[in-house]
Formats: structure tokens, C-alpha cells, sequence
């Protein structure tokens, strides 16, 4: 059989892309919020194919569109990543880049660029994401991504664009161009905006490509840059009243967990979440959406199994193959997908702190009706895994696990290896009570 019809190795290595270029660019006024300071850009970006795979998913998932299609769209990307990128610690293409037409080798780009800005704006500290569309119904070009949370918080959000090249021509220098370019045209027009989850006071363009049959990767990163003020230093202001650390504009959180629980493939949750949103007629009471408590690298994680096992009660004998591995390869193929070796290709959960404190607050609003929404709810944030960056001071790796798996800010991971152990519980969630069990 030609070489041409396989699949190659699925990498395992984390790749570290440089940051080969950072451009800062001038704004008037600066800082555009008094009292904001961006974190600092990184000097390298280390992911494994799992983190890549989630972010790239995690970004497609950014739509009004039906939960069922945005989990297959989601699913879609590990099967991308597995096709079409070598294995080893340098980022390369497979030669399977070649056979794609012209179209669909620059949508994969465009769709690697904004999971590696995901990456990076996670790994900068932001947690909290919308599609930037929210911000104009029109055609006029903007950014991609708004985020929220880290360093912006109390201030307002920014904004995010994500350019993705494997072109012959890619260079440091067309990079460079790219987000110079994109960062004129589609960022900086919309700064000091108003948006649907506040005042946009910062933005990056983020340009990442690669040339087919080459080895490496170039990355530049293109922001707003903050003047530090000259002359006589002015007064201090008063400093604005510091929120809760946990609190989070709600409008932002329903769109990050809109996105998250359909690539969980939680359908009645994402038309709850879409009520509160937007209103329209009220969903009829549903069946409470079941979920299975996993032990995974230290952590408790819940796995929706609304499309799954839609019966809330689960039989005795489902407990007993949970971890009988002649049951893993007969798992619904649309959740787990064969990979070339080990036959598992990922699972997407939630910490399990996570989806109860925002399903909760979701009930709470349910409870007592969309118009008494608050502006913001409290939630909490996970330390990232499968991830890092190296801002120059050193010792920032990725630590030797066994476990294979990509945890977001927002406790939305992706499980990239089977649970080393049997389920530990069930949990349930109902629209008007909330979370129910243990």
C-alpha cells in the first residue's frame, strides 16, 4: 500500500516554537485603561499534539451554530493533527500537507494559527473567550478572538488575531509582514472600543507558519504597545475597587462554557446557556444530563454523557466495563477515535470544580429568570497542563508524565490517553436545581 494512504506515527514529543518576532505598536492615548501593564511576551511556546489539537478545537467552536455540529467540527482537529504533522521536537509537516487542494491546505493553516494563539494567550494568562463577530454585525474586517481574565481584569478585554501560513514563501520576514499587517488592519481600528463584554484596551496579531517539507516553524507575535510616561511623574490615581479574583463577566463565561459543552457534546446544557443568552422561548424541562466522574492526573474530571447514555440511571454492568479495555475500541466513534497505536484519540471533560461552579451559577439564573441576569458570576481558574512557556528566565518545561492531556484556565481539558483507573462516581445536572450527587 502507498506510503501515501497511511497514517504517520502520532508525535509524541512537545514542540517548542521561538517567538522569532515581536512588534509593539504605538496607540494614542497609552495605555488606552490608566493602570493596565500587558504580560510579558514569551520568548518560546511548548505544546504536545493534545494541546494543539484542543486549542485548534476550541477556537473552531467559537459559533452560534447547533452544539452537535461545533463537537464533530471540534473532533475534527485531532484527526488533522495526527495526518498532518511529524512527530519529534521541531515542528514539521507530513508530506500528507501535498495532497490537500489549495483551499484546504490554507484553512488547516488558518485553523493551526488560531490554536497556537490560543495556546499563547492562555499561557499569558487569559482564560476567557468570545468570537471577535460579537463585535460588529457588519462585514468591516476585525480580529478574531476577544479575551478576558489575567492580566485585563478590571480593566476591560482584548482583542486577538490569528494568522496561519504553510506557503512555500514562509519566512520570518513574510510572518513578520503578516502580523504587522493584520494587526493595522484588523486590531487596531477596534481599540478602546466598547464591546459586548467590555472596553477593548489591548491587542495582539499572532502569525505562525511553517513551509511544507521544511523543518521549523516561525512565530510573530504583534501588540499594542503601553508608553511608560516621560517628564514629571503625575500624581498616583485613586486605584479602582479590585473585584473578586474569581469574578468573571458573565456574558464572557457563556460564551467560553457555550463553546466548552459542545465539544462536550452537551447539547441540552449549550440550549440552556443560549436561552440565558438570547432569550426566545423558554427550553421545556429536561431530564437532569448525566456525567461520569474520572480520575485523571490528580484530578476529579466530569464526561457528559448526554449523547452517550441519555438515561439518567445507569445499569449496574455499565460500572463493571468502564475500564475493561476489550470495551474501549466498541466506544461510540464519533467521542473516541482509533489512532494508528494506542486506538484512543481523546476525550473532552471538565474539572469537575469548574462545570459545578458554572452550572450552578447557570441554574441559579434559571431559577430566577434571564432578566435578573448578574453582570458577572464567580469561578474558578486551573493552572494550564500540556502547555508552557518560556519567558526567558528558564526552568519552564514540560514535566515527564504519563499521562497525556491539555488542561485549559477555564477546566475545559482534553484527554489525550485512556483513564488509568475505573469511574468513581456520577453526578448529575438539573436546569432549576443545579448539580445533584456526591
Amino acid at each position: 500500500m502507498s506510503d501515501v494512504l497511511t497514517s504517520s506515527a502520532v508525535w509524541r514529543v512537545e514542540k517548542s516554537v521561538g517567538i522569532t518576532g515581536h512588534t509593539r505598536h504605538r496607540h494614542n492615548p497609552s495605555p488606552i485603561s490608566v493602570g493596565f501593564n500587558a504580560p510579558g511576551m514569551c520568548k518560546t511556546l511548548t505544546f504536545g499534539p493534545t494541546a494543539l489539537a484542543a486549542s485548534i478545537a476550541r477556537t473552531a467552536t467559537l459559533r452560534d451554530a447547533p452544539p452537535e455540529m461545533l463537537a464533530r467540527w471540534g473532533y475534527s482537529a485531532l484527526t488533522e493533527v495526527e495526518w498532518l504533522i511529524e512527530d519529534g521536537s521541531t515542528f514539521m509537516l507530513t508530506q500528507h500537507i501535498n495532497s490537500l487542494a489549495d483551499a484546504e491546505r490554507t484553512a488547516f493553516a488558518g485553523r493551526v494559527g488560531a490554536g497556537v494563539t490560543d495556546l499563547l494567550m492562555n499561557a499569558l494568562g487569559y482564560t476567557w473567550r468570545d468570537n471577535a463577530a460579537c463585535l460588529s454585525s457588519s462585514l468591516a474586517p476585525h480580529a478574531d478572538f476577544i479575551y478576558g481574565d489575567g492580566a485585563v481584569t478590571d480593566y476591560g478585554v482584548v482583542l486577538a488575531e490569528a494568522r496561519g501560513s504553510f506557503a512555500a514563501n514562509v519566512s520570518a520576514a513574510t510572518i513578520s509582514g503578516q502580523a504587522k499587517r493584520k494587526y493595522s488592519k484588523q486590531v487596531k481600528p477596534h481599540l478602546a472600543a466598547e464591546s459586548a463584554h467590555g472596553k477593548i484596551i489591548h491587542g495582539y496579531s499572532i502569525a505562525f507558519g511553517s513551509r511544507p517539507g521544511s523543518a521549523g516553524a516561525v512565530l510573530h507575535a504583534a501588540e499594542t504597545r503601553i508608553s511608560k510616561p516621560r517628564g514629571k511623574r503625575l500624581p498616583p490615581t485613586e486605584p479602582t475597587p479590585s473585584l473578586n479574583p474569581e469574578s468573571t463577566p458573565t456574558s464572557l463565561a457563556f460564551a467560553t462554557h457555550r463553546a466548552n459543552f459542545s465539544l462536550m457534546d452537551a447539547p441540552s446544557i449549550v440550549t440552556w446557556i443560549d436561552w440565558v443568552r438570547a432569550g426566545g422561548e423558554r427550553p421545556d424541562a429536561h431530564s437532569p444530563v448525566s456525567f461520569l466522574e474520572i480520575p485523571y492526573a490528580g484530578r476529579i474530571f466530569l464526561a457528559c454523557m448526554e449523547s452517550i447514555w441519555p438515561i439518567h440511571d445507569y445499569p449496574d454492568w455499565l460500572d463493571d466495563i468502564w475500564h475493561d479495555p476489550r470495551w474501549w475500541p466498541r466506544f461510540p466513534r464519533r467521542r473516541l477515535r482509533r489512532r494508528s497505536s494506542d486506538g484512543f484519540a481523546g476525550w473532552f471533560v471538565m474539572e469537575e470544580k469548574s462545570a459545578e461552579r458554572f452550572l450552578n451559577a447557570l441554574s441559579a439564573i434559571i431559577r430566577g429568570g434571564r432578566e435578573n441576569m448578574p453582570a458577572a458570576i464567580e469561578l474558578p481558574r486551573i493552572e494550564p497542563a500540556g502547555f508552557v512557556v518560556d519567558r526567558g528566565e528558564g526552568g519552564d518545561a514540560l514535566s515527564e508524565s504519563e499521562y497525556a492531556y491539555a488542561l485549559y484556565r477555564d477546566g475545559l481539558a482534553l484527554l489525550g490517553s485512556p483513564p488509568p483507573r475505573r469511574i468513581v462516581g456520577h453526578r448529575a445536572w438539573s436546569p432549576e436545581d443545579g448539580m445533584v450527587g456526591n
